[in-house]
């Protein structure tokens, strides 16, 4: 499988919580996983904010986050060009997204395109998935509770 994923995804692989088994799965399985490059910031700061609330001791985030930096090299890394940035502000507008949302969809989207076979774009936020599936993206998990 060839899948695109937002950071909701790849901080699944390195916590455990509801998702995160069949995340690793997929990661396991993908013949090319894509990301944009400001999910590296952005799992990064998810991992910490495990660590500020309790989820995570301070060793456990720690331990997370070096495997998600061993990790990072392996994923397809797509940069965030001022056409990406121009396609997200239209998508914003048309699928009520956030900043980061919108720019992993453009980011997908522009993607996708060059690639010549499907991709999923993988996430676990609903509304990005809606807006993923309505602009013509086949969605990992095919189907999300709530």
């Amino acid at each position: 499988m060839i899948f695109y994923a937002d950071a909701s995804v790849i901080v699944k692989r390195y916590l455990r919580e509801a998702g995160s088994d069949q995340v690793r799965t997929l990661f396991a399985e993908a013949s090319l996983a894509a990301t944009a490059l400001v999910s590296r910031a952005e799992v990064s700061a998810a991992l910490a904010k495990s660590v500020r609330v309790g989820v995570l001791t301070r060793g456990d985030g720690e331990s997370a986050l070096r495997q998600f930096r061993a990790h990072w090299p392996d994923m397809f890394r797509l940069r965030v060009t001022e056409a990406v940035a121009a396609r997200a502000d239209e998508l914003a507008w048309r699928h009520g997204l956030r900043g980061y949302d919108t720019i992993h969809l453009a980011t997908a989207l522009g993607w996708g395109v060059g690639l010549g076979e499907a991709a999923a774009l993988a996430t676990y936020d609903h509304q990005l998935w809606r807006a993923a599936q309505s602009e013509g993206f086949l969605v990992w998990p095919e189907a999300l509770a709530g």
